[in-house]
């Protein structure tokens, strides 16, 4: 049943003939796990909040850094520094005190995944690289879970749904990863700040038509928007018969050693700035990027390594401390810390989420001169 409350915070919903009453008892009993408080995860996390999605659980290890605010803009100047999950949800609990959101401040891995998804109906991919996509996609597929995927590029967004009614999958689309060499993400390539707000909310749009089974879902469809010629193209994504998930999985299980070795994924372990910053005491810092970078960071403890010169000065990186690895955006150092466990044996190495910042230097700085 609906509160007199909620039927006053629904009111203009609820007069639409499709939605209705039915619509929004549907919308309250639901249950969406959001995969990523970014770009894409603002947008669509305050448009299925204002909807009334009963239950929503956030995915997201990272902090916000002042460089998220131009397109992240359920985020201010105050939240810089927080867990992007837990702040999304002090923000959107204020937006609709009438449903309940779980925060889950960590990323999601091969390890988690199954706990992490099971108890959802629906998940929402709004994350930024192919490794985290593959995942959810495939463990959607073992969980028989829906999939609202959005991606953006530049001044290009995608929006599909997957795993829909036996429809086609991710790997319908893309079979097999894609080299590191070959992929880029906006902290490298940029994005103008409107276009995640455009697709998250197409992202939320289906997501609000599949619980209330109204309209027609983009299953076996790719909806492609430019935002510079204001176009919108479709793509009809046929179901791969040939595809055998059951090699990703022993015993109905999504086995981490099994389904890395398959999706050519590897597990990195990873924090972000403020779990970093809180422990720092505990970390040496090796920064992989090249000579001269901005913003310099230098120091006790602070170990600098190019990517390109790792495997020749490997020697100074100490096995018994832990490292964390860190560059721009934090691609490079997910590629050194490949190195160091593949080729060096190296199991002390974690990844620093979204690279380095001006404030995680100052705060930094600041906490190991006392």
């Amino acid at each position: 049943m609906l509160t007199d409350k909620e039927i006053a915070y629904y009111s203009r919903q609820l007069l639409v003939d499709e939605i209705g009453i039915a619509g929004q008892l549907k919308l309250k009993q639901a249950k969406v796990l959001v995969v990523g408080a970014g770009g894409l995860g603002c947008p669509l996390l305050q448009y299925i909040t204002a909807a009334g999605v009963g239950s929503i659980g956030i995915v997201d290890g990272d902090s916000v850094d002042i460089s998220n605010l131009h397109r992240q803009i359920l985020y201010d100047f105050n939240s810089i520094g927080k867990n992007k999950a837990v702040e999304s949800k002090n923000k959107l609990t204020a937006l609709n005190p009438f449903i309940d959101i779980e925060a889950f401040p960590f990323s999601i891995q091969a390890e988690n995944a199954l706990l992490l998804i099971e108890k959802y109906d629906i998940v929402v991919d709004c994350s930024d690289n192919y490794a985290t996509r593959f995942l959810v996609n495939d463990t959607c597929v073992l969980l028989q879970k829906i999939v609202v995927y959005g991606s953006i590029y530049r001044f290009e967004g995608q929006v599909s749904v997957f795993n829909f009614q036996n429809g086609p999958t991710y790997r319908c689309l893309f079979p097999e990863l894609p080299t590191e060499e070959s992929t880029t993400n906006c902290s490298l390539s940029g994005v103008i700040g409107v276009l995640p707000g455009i697709i998250g909310v197409l992202q939320a749009n289906e997501v609000i038509k599949i619980i209330t089974g109204i309209g027609e879902v983009l299953s076996g469809k790719l909806l492609v928007y430019n935002a510079l010629k204001n176009t919108t193209d479709f793509f009809l994504i046929n179901k791969n018969q040939e595809f055998d998930y059951e090699s990703l999985f022993i015993d109905n299980q999504l086995e981490k050693e099994n389904y890395i070795k398959s999706c050519s994924i590897s597990v990195v372990k990873e924090l972000n700035q403020q779990q970093v910053l809180d422990e720092s005491d505990k970390y040496i810092l090796l920064d992989v990027r090249e000579v001269g970078e901005l913003p310099i960071f230098e120091g006790e403890n602070i170990v600098k390594i190019p990517l390109g010169e790792l495997k020749n000065h490997v020697n100074v990186i100490p096995k018994k401390k832990n490292i964390v690895v860190f560059c721009k955006s934090g691609n490079r150092s997910k590629k050194a810390i490949e190195i160091l466990q593949n080729d060096f044996e190296y199991d002390n190495v974690i990844n620093l989420i979204n690279g380095i910042s001006a404030q995680f230097i100052e705060e930094w700085e600041r906490k190991t001169k006392c």
